[in-house]
């Protein structure tokens, strides 16, 4: 299943009455399975949920842990990056050089990886000591 097919798709889904921006991530797990998120706003927290934390969120559902490639989309006139947090999360459950697609509707694309992203990310390694 093509990532970018995924994560067109259910961007379609997306929650977004606030700011009417719409995301859509697919990320592919180390068993090959294909798992996607879209951002989800309310209220109270109307910048809301991302689409990348809600792939990863599938993914662990299901009982994996590993991902092996990202691909993000929304509609902007150039690729849209991913926020800090998710970054993070990125980092957590992918290695370093996971490719990472970066994506418009329009079809303008970024590719980059996890580590460029987020260079020095806080790892386990961190807390070797406690």
């Amino acid at each position: 299943m093509m990532l970018k097919d995924t994560a067109l798709s259910v961007r379609e889904n997306a929650y977004a009455p606030y700011s009417k921006f719409k995301v859509g991530a697919a990320i592919r797990s180390a068993s090959g399975q294909v798992y996607a998120g879209c951002n989800v706003e309310n209220v109270a927290y109307p910048e809301g949920t991302c689409a990348e934390a809600g792939a990863i969120a599938a993914m662990v559902a299901a009982g994996e842990k590993d991902l092996t490639e990202v691909y993000v989309v929304a509609s902007s006139p150039q690729p849209v990056p991913p926020c800090g947090g998710c970054r993070q999360k990125l980092a957590e459950f992918g290695k370093r050089d996971v490719k990472v697609t970066l994506a418009s509707v329009d079809g303008a694309e970024l590719v980059t990886t996890i580590g460029d992203l987020l260079p020095g990310a806080f790892d386990a390694s961190h807390m070797e000591d406690v």
